[in-house]
Parts: structure tokens; C-alpha cells; sequence
């Protein structure tokens, strides 16, 4: 009895385990020496996907577009892997920086490392070729210990993980065209009803 429940415990363990390939930050222990800007390249909803945190302290994710804060949303310690939040509509070329928002010591992190008052990169980015839960997109993950500010900090940029799209606005000619064709869908549907009560 108690093997079979270590075994079934171990599926599903291993299960678990490979529903979610986890990204990683490759030189854990050392500050990300890579920087990013985020630019919006397409015009739509931005849509971020909760991936994880490895985090003891507690934060939230923000976003500003073109420095307006478009607030917070997808708290590290009650989302679920893959829940979705959307920031609203972004345009091409607006600037994107995200932020998280340290409940715990009262800090404030941004993607752009020039916005950071204690000098450090919080971001690991990198492409996501997406899965069953989230799809393709663009990978951060966020660092919350700063030794300026925490006094420690591992740099494994694990803290708040998310992932982030553009879902494309349908231009209005193309949603003309949709209407047009439901309009001309439901015609030939009346037609094709009033043929079949005439012939019979």
C-alpha cells in the first residue's frame, strides 16, 4: 500500500515536473550583465502570463507604458501558473517597463536598470516558445534582493517570472469585412429557408 502510494506520488510529481520546462537564468549568484528595453511591435492587448516566483517575499507585477503606470496586478504568492492579466491596449513603438512592487521591504524594481535607485539589473529576459498553458512570448523574470537595499541577494531572477504578448487588435477594415460576411452568411441562411418553405 505504501509503495503504491510513493510510486503514484512520484508520477505525479514527475508530471508536474514536466508540464512546466522552467526557464532559468544561467549565471545564478551573479547580476544579469544583459539589459532590455521593451518596445511594444504591434498594436494590441498587453497580456501577461504568470510563470512563477521562487520568492519568500511577497510582490506584485506593474507596467508602465510610455511612463504611465498602468498599475499592478498578478501577486507572486496567489497566482497560478498561467493566469493571465491584461495591462490594455499598447501601440508600435510605445516604450514598456515592468516593475515589481516589494510588499515586503516597501521597494520598487524596474526593468529599465536606469530607473533602479540602487544602480542594479532586476531583469532576466529571454524568448519563450510557449506551451499548452502560456503561449509564445517574451520571458522576465525579476530579482528582489538588492545588496544596496536588502543587505544580501542571490541573483538567480526568479521572483516574479511572467510572460508577456501582444494580442493584435483586428484593424476596422478587417472588422468590416467580419460583419459583412455574418451579414452575408445570414442572408444566404434566410434565402436557403425561404427556397426549402417555397418548394414545399
Amino acid at each position: 500500500m505504501m509503495k503504491t502510494f510513493f510510486a503514484t506520488a512520484m508520477f505525479v510529481l514527475v508530471a508536474a515536473t514536466t508540464a512546466k520546462a522552467d526557464v532559468i537564468y544561467p549565471n545564478a549568484g551573479t547580476e544579469n550583465p544583459t539589459t532590455y528595453t521593451f518596445t511594444a511591435t504591434s498594436n494590441g492587448s498587453l497580456v501577461a502570463y504568470f510563470y512563477g516566483s521562487g520568492a519568500s517575499f511577497s510582490e506584485s507585477l506593474g507596467l508602465l507604458v510610455n511612463n504611465q503606470d498602468r498599475g499592478t496586478a498578478l501577486e507572486n504568492h496567489s497566482s497560478a501558473y498561467g493566469q493571465m492579466y491584461n495591462f490594455g491596449n499598447v501601440s508600435v513603438g510605445d516604450t514598456l517597463v515592468f516593475y515589481i512592487d516589494v510588499a515586503t521591504t516597501g521597494h520598487t524594481y524596474y526593468s529599465d536598470i536606469t530607473m533602479n535607485s540602487d544602480g542594479v539589473n532586476h531583469v532576466y529576459s529571454t524568448a519563450f516558445a510557449g506551451n499548452g498553458k502560456i503561449p509564445a512570448g517574451t520571458y522576465v523574470g525579476f530579482e528582489d534582493l538588492s545588496l544596496h537595499q536588502t543587505g544580501w541577494t542571490d541573483n538567480n531572477y526568479t521572483d516574479e517570472q511572467f510572460v508577456f504578448t501582444v494580442a493584435a487588435v483586428p484593424e476596422p477594415s478587417t472588422w468590416a469585412m467580419m460583419i459583412l460576411g455574418f451579414v452575408g452568411v445570414g442572408f444566404l441562411a434566410y434565402r436557403r429557408r425561404n427556397l426549402a418553405l417555397t418548394a414545399a
